[in-house]
């Protein structure tokens, strides 16, 4: 019985050592087509050019995801929907913008904290302006009841999208 559990250990650790060796090889392969300018040994030791591509924001999904949440919340019919969307997206960048200045103005470490702390009210404040300039807005287009509704449903799903995140990187172990 020995000499198999010795045989079996033996082939375990020349599997392994197999897999460690080839892994740490580098294996030259051509990357592009043959030059005869170049010498054979330049060709193959080249680095690919890696063309990168634009990723799709994902910002886009989760506004889809958004909008779609609060359209089976709100119940529009077609004529609100037309009217409401284009200005609830102008709405949404306005926020957006303010909101990335903020955090700019928050990451930034100013020797000046209290231009920064002013800075941090004056934004807090653009918020509250633009969400009242687009509340009147909303209510030429929408009772105020589908205006409170929308507001709510903006609130339900910011938390719901910070519960699955920390949920997330609690599973990931952060």
């Amino acid at each position: 019985m020995s000499k198999l559990i010795r045989f079996v250990f033996g082939i375990i650790i020349m599997v392994f050592i197999s897999f460690t060796g080839y892994g740490q090889r580098r294996v030259l392969v051509p990357v592009q087509p043959y030059n005869p300018a170049q010498r054979p040994v330049e060709r193959y030791n080249q680095r690919p050019t890696v063309v990168k591509q634009a990723k799709p924001a994902g910002g886009r999904k989760i506004q889809a995801v958004k909008e779609s949440f609060i359209s089976q919340r709100l119940k529009l019919t077609n004529d609100e929907a037309k009217a409401f969307w284009p200005l609830y997206r102008k709405y949404n960048e306005e926020l957006t913008a303010v909101r990335i200045l903020k955090r700019i103005n928050n990451s930034s470490s100013t020797a000046d904290g209290a231009k920064q702390v002013e800075q941090d009210l004056q934004y807090e404040s653009q918020l509250v302006e633009i969400k009242r300039k687009y509340r009147d807005q909303f209510y030429k287009i929408l009772p105020p009841e589908k205006v409170s509704i929308l507001y709510k449903s903006e609130r339900e799903f910011n938390d719901e999208a910070l519960k699955i995140l920390s949920e997330r990187s609690v599973r990931a172990g952060d």
